[in-house]
């Protein structure tokens, strides 16, 4: 890697829905957003996944975590939980996006250290527009840590 030039953007997409994740895919796609998109369908999955356990010992560490919070084996809120008492795991940003609108789910995200809270919209062309102004602030706007 020449000096200066960072790899592209690991993310780690978090979703048991398979819609969505098709959706995902084609909207970073459609933004012309150069990422790899790494995905896993339940919590224990992501935690596997961070920690490099079992089928994810080569995983990278990702630069931006995209998390349902309805999911099987572990739910959002504890992978969430778990991602933030992690001394090693606590920087990665982490935005939430639910199907929820619930203001407990809002607040407890929050409570338990989330960087967003964003609710997916029901319409295709807003759920495009969302998954691309995500990509687009966290992977070109912001400045993340260098991967450790």
């Amino acid at each position: 890697m020449k000096p200066g030039v960072r790899p592209l953007p690991e993310v780690l997409l978090v979703e048991d829905n398979p819609a969505d994740v098709r959706l995902t895919r084609e909207a970073m796609k459609e933004g012309k957003i150069d990422s790899n998109l790494h995905v896993v369908g339940d919590g224990q999955a992501a935690l596997d996944f961070l920690r490099r356990r079992g089928a994810h010992e080569q995983a990278p560490r990702p630069d931006l975590i995209l998390l349902d919070l309805n999911l099987p084996k572990k739910s959002g809120r504890e992978v969430l939980a778990e991602i933030k008492k992690d001394k090693e795991l606590r920087t990665i940003p982490v935005v939430v996006l639910s199907t929820s609108r619930a203001d407990e789910d809002v607040a407890g995200c929050y409570q338990l250290h989330a960087n967003c809270f964003i609710s997916k919209p029901a319409d295709l062309d807003q759920f495009v527009d969302v998954v691309q102004r995500i990509e687009t602030f966290w992977l070109r706007t912001v400045n993340l840590p260098e991967r450790g």
